[in-house]
């Protein structure tokens, strides 16, 4: 198992369709809301991919929001889940976040894998909301 940060068009294209996979046919959410002008190669993102025995398992991406960074579009495909992959993702993006000398992350987790974030450090800080049809809460973690 290992993480890389994406700099390639081409591992940009895999986490896409880790993406596409998990969000638009697992989880149905529509195709428009999926992506966004921030899945590109050009610093205002950063995304991660994480593999599993040489396969592209799992993905996820950081974007700085008001001096904050925001951990986005975490996902691990179903063969892979369990495996302690979104661990790696999000310590990967949490060291991203360090590297650009940000003491906080956030991020809007969906309500079933809150317990996954709270193990991880995340304190819930928000009631339940929806997003794209899914109950979503905002959980934050300051980083040392």
């Amino acid at each position: 198992m290992k993480s890389i940060r994406i700099t390639r068009e081409d591992d940009l294209k895999k986490a896409f369709h880790i993406r596409e996979e998990v969000f638009v046919k697992e989880q149905e959410v529509p195709l428009e809301y999926e992506f966004d002008e921030f899945d590109t190669l050009n610093g205002t993102c950063e995304h991660v991919l994480v593999y599993s025995e040489e396969q592209p398992a799992g993905t996820g991406r950081l974007r700085v929001v008001d001096g904050v960074g925001k951990l986005e579009r975490i996902c691990i495909l179903v063969p892979y889940r369990k495996l302690g992959l979104g661990n790696i993702i999000i310590n990967t993006l949490e060291e991203i976040a360090k590297e650009k000398e940000l003491d906080k992350v956030k991020l809007h987790a969906q309500t079933h894998a809150e317990g996954f974030y709270a193990k991880l450090g995340y304190q819930t800080s928000s009631d339940v909301f929806m997003e794209d049809g899914i109950p979503h809460i905002l959980m934050v973690k300051e980083l040392s």
